[in-house]
C-alpha cells in the first residue's frame, strides 16, 4: 500500500547534525477539532475552528489523515509515546491519578484487571532519557500525567527530561486562568488538579497555555545559547476540561452555543502557542534543522460537558473520548522538518506508539536492547515519500469503563487491518465488524454478515494480545478473565482469510 502524497515532493535536507525536535501534544483534541482538513471534504468542524498555525505546519509538513491514538484516554496514549508500547504490553491501560488508587469506574458485570495502577516510573527506559543520553536537552513543559500523584514518575524529571515546568500526576488543571493562579480553589475542586511551577504567573490575566508557550520559549532560548540539540515536549493542558474561554478569542465564536464558544477559544489559543513555538524557531534560524510533530492524545471530547448533542463532535467519526469507536481513537498528526516532504497528506494508518522509534532514528539512536518487545513502526520512510513495507494490524485494548455512557464507552479489545475494524465487547462477548473505508462513521455493522472475516480478525486479535501479555476484564461472578476473543466459542472457521 502507498502513501498518499501530493505531486511536489520537495523536503529540507536532513542536516549533518541530529535535529531538534518540538513534539506538541494536545490534550483531548479530536480528528475535527482543527481547520486543517483530514477527511476526503472539508467539513462544517474544519470551518469553525481557526487553526492558521495548524496550517502553516500543514503547507510545510505532511499531514496523516488516519492516524490514531494508542488509547481512547490519556495516559495509556502518553506513555506509548515515552516508551513505543502497546497499553496491553506496558499494562498502563488506563488513566491515572494517585499512587496504588484504580481510578476505573464500575461496570455491571465485570472488574478491571491488576493493571499498572501507577503508570510510567524511573526504571522504564523512556525517548527522554534516551535523547538525553545522546546528548539532548530534554525539556517537558504542560500536562504530563505519565505516572501518579506520589509515585517517582509523576515528575517528568525522573523520567529524563532534564527540565519540567507544570507538569505533574494530575491530568487536568484546577483552572486555565492565570486569576484563579491554574488552581481548583476557585471552583472548590480537588486540589490535586492544581497545576505546579507556574507562581510567577499566578494572580496575572493569562490564559493557562500562554503560560506555558512563554515559559517554553525561555527554555527553547536557553537550549539554543547552549548549543546542543534539544527535545521539547509541549502539551497543553487544553482542551481538556474545564472547558473555560479565553476572552481574547471570544469575539471570532460569538455565533455558537456558549460551551462550544469556549471550546473552540481553547482550540485557537493551543494554535496560537504553537504559532509562538514556530515564530521563535523562525527568529533563532533553525526551522529546517528542527523536526515539529503536532498531534493529540486521544479523540475529542464528546460525551459530556460540550454544548449541543452528545456523541456528535467528531463527526463523520463516531463518538469520542473514551470510546472504542473512530472517535475516540483518531487524531491529527502533523508532522514537519528535515526530510519531510512538503504539502503532503498520507493516507497509511498510524499510531502514536510510532513516535518512540520515528524521533529515535531521526535523532540517531537505535533502539534500547534491554529485551523489552516494543510496537511502535518507524515513520521515516512515509515522512520521505515512500512507503511501509509490512500490513499494518492496530490493536487497542482498554478493560476499563471511563464512567460515562455512551457509544462504544466500555469495556474492549480492537483490531484494524486494512480498512477492517474488529470490536470484541468484553461484558456480552459479542463482536462489531466495520468496513471503514465505506463507513468511517461506523453506522453499519456487519458482524452477523461476514462471519468468516470475523472469525479470522478475531483470531488475529486474540494471538496479538497474547503475545503482549495483555490482561482482560475480569468476570465479577467467576473472578476469571473474559476469554479471549478467538476462545469464545463460535462455528469453526471456514479460513477464507488469512494475515
Amino acid at each position: 500500500m502507498l502513501a498518499a502524497c501530493a505531486s511536489v515532493p520537495t523536503a529540507p535536507p536532513v542536516p549533518q547534525r541530529p535535529p531538534n525536535i518540538v513534539l506538541f501534544v494536545v490534550d483531548d483534541l479530536g480528528w475535527q477539532d482543527i481547520s486543517v482538513p483530514l477527511w476526503s471534504e472539508r467539513t462544517a468542524f474544519n470551518d469553525r475552528y481557526r487553526t492558521p498555525n495548524l496550517e502553516r505546519l500543514a503547507r510545510e509538513g505532511m499531514s496523516f489523515t488516519q492516524a490514531y491514538a494508542s488509547a481512547p484516554v490519556c495516559t495509556p496514549t502518553r506513555t506509548a509515546i515515552l516508551t513505543g508500547q502497546a497499553p496491553a504490553r506496558s499494562h498502563i491501560t488506563y488513566w491515572t491519578l494517585r499512587k496504588d488508587d484504580d481510578t476505573s469506574a464500575k461496570f455491571p458485570g465485570l472488574l478491571p484487571p491488576k493493571w499498572d495502577v501507577n503508570g510510567l516510573q524511573p526504571e522504564d527506559a523512556t525517548l527522554p532519557e534516551l535523547l538525553q543520553e545522546a546528548g539532548y536537552r530534554t525539556v517537558h513543559v504542560g500536562k504530563a500525567h505519565f505516572g501518579a500523584v506520589g509515585t517517582p514518575g509523576a515528575d517528568p524529571r525522573n523520567l529524563g527530561f532534564d527540565v519540567n515546568v507544570a507538569g505533574h500526576g494530575a491530568g487536568g488543571p484546577g483552572s486555565f486562568l492565570g486569576l484563579e493562579n491554574f488552581s481548583a480553589a476557585a471552583r472548590k475542586g480537588d486540589r490535586v488538579w492544581d497545576v505546579p511551577g507556574l507562581e510567577r504567573w499566578h494572580g496575572k490575566d493569562v490564559f493557562l497555555e500562554e503560560a506555558l508557550a512563554a515559559e517554553a520559549v525561555e527554555q527553547l532560548d536557553a537550549a539554543v545559547a547552549a548549543g546542543t540539540p534539544f527535545f521539547l515536549h509541549f502539551a497543553p493542558y487544553s482542551v481538556h476540561a474545564p472547558i473555560t474561554a479565553n476572552p481574547r478569542y471570544a469575539a471570532n465564536y460569538a455565533h455558537l452555543d456558549p460551551r462550544e464558544a469556549a471550546y473552540a477559544t481553547m482550540i485557537e489559543t493551543c494554535d496560537a502557542a504553537l504559532g509562538t513555538l514556530l515564530a521563535r524557531l523562525d527568529s533563532h534560524g533553525i526551522a529546517d534543522e528542527t523536526l515539529v510533530i503536532f498531534t493529540s492524545d486521544n479523540g475529542g471530547l464528546s460525551a459530556h460537558g460540550r454544548g449541543g448533542e452528545a456523541h456528535t463532535h467528531n463527526a463523520p467519526l463516531r463518538s469520542g473520548k473514551g470510546s472504542c469507536y473512530e472517535g475516540g481513537i483518531r487524531v491529527p498528526l502533523v508532522v514537519r522538518g528535515p526530510g519531510v516532504v512538503r504539502g503532503t497528506r498520507n493516507d497509511w494508518q498510524v499510531i502514536s506508539a510510532d513516535l518512540f522509534p520515528t524521533l529515535l532514528a531521526a535523532a540517531g539512536v537505535g533502539l534500547p536492547r534491554d529485551g523489552i518487545e516494543r510496537d511502535g513502526l518507524d515513520l521515516t520512510g512515509l515522512l520521505r515519500g515512500g512507503w511501509l513495507e509490512a500490513e499494518r494490524i492496530l490493536v487497542w485494548h482498554q478493560p476499563h469503563f471511563w464512567g460515562v455512557n455512551g457509544p462504544g464507552i466500555w469495556p474492549f479489545s480492537a483490531l484494524r487491518v486494512r480498512d477492517w475494524k474488529l470490536i470484541y465487547r468484553h461484558a456480552d462477548r459479542e463482536f462489531e465488524f466495520y468496513s471503514l473505508a465505506e463507513d468511517p462513521g461506523e453506522s453499519f455493522d456487519l458482524a452477523a454478515t461476514a462471519t468468516p472475516i470475523v472469525l479470522e480478525l478475531a483470531k488475529v486479535l486474540g494471538e496479538r494480545l497474547r503475545a503482549m501479555g495483555a490482561q482482560m476484564s475480569i468476570d465479577a461472578t467467576t473472578g476469571l478473565p473474559v476469554p479471549w476473543p478467538d476462545k469464545v466459542e463460535r462455528p469453526t472457521s471456514f479460513g477464507f482469510y488469512q494475515f
